[in-house]
């Protein structure tokens, strides 16, 4: 009853937010549907293997959503930077699902390692976060506020992403917890300082 009432509070909190945007009427007309998307992720697992990709939607939701409650509108970089988290986050959720792959399975649970193995489900990972690269080389070139700081930061974190999946292999998970927490730390602090120091000090 509390973690019922907690979410109830925390809801209702989330829609009555949107009206600090208005006159912007997007924020207040998509709370609902946005609210019931994230809700569902808590239950993704039991009906779809793509619970990954929903965990990685329902995070890239966060810039969009930012971009069109303060401008108003939709454009072109926050949509690539939310595509970019998409393809991120669902790499990096399959690494850590593979720990999980037995239990998943013997209580019916859905994941990419799952259903097809941890093998497998690597070689997802490798490609969506090879996507996310290309993604943001996209973003790179067609914002103009970035330059040459924020492209090499690019190769960077492709090294580092390289080196995130050189940290597990399918008969080794000993270092799971490093290629998830500790790369990825770096990763997304590492994009927010290159990002913001080519923007505005450079």
């Amino acid at each position: 009853a509390s973690v019922a009432g907690f979410t109830a509070i925390s809801s209702l909190g989330f829609i009555a937010a949107t009206l600090l945007f208005l006159p912007n009427l997007w924020p207040i007309s998509a709370a609902v549907p946005v609210l019931l998307f994230l809700l569902g992720y808590s239950y993704a697992k039991r009906f779809t293997s793509a619970s990954h990709i929903w965990l990685g939607t329902a995070l890239a939701l966060s810039p969009l959503a930012a971009y069109v409650a303060l401008a108003g509108g939709f454009a072109l970089p926050p949509v690539l930077l939310s595509l970019a988290v998409v393809f991120w986050v669902t790499g990096f959720d399959i690494i850590y699902a593979c720990q999980d792959t037995e239990f998943d399975r013997r209580f019916g649970l859905r994941s990419v390692p799952a259903r097809w193995g941890v093998s497998a489900a690597l070689r997802v990972s490798a490609m969506s976060h090879i996507l996310f690269l290309g993604v943001l080389a996209v973003l790179a070139f067609t914002y103009s506020p970035f330059g040459m700081v924020y492209r090499g930061g690019l190769i960077v974190v492709g090294l580092i992403l390289a080196y995130e999946h050189l940290l597990v292999r399918p008969d080794d998970l000993s270092r799971l917890n490093q290629a998830f927490f500790t790369v990825n730390a770096v990763i997304s602090i590492g994009l927010f300082v290159i990002g913001t120091a080519d923007i505005f000090f450079l």
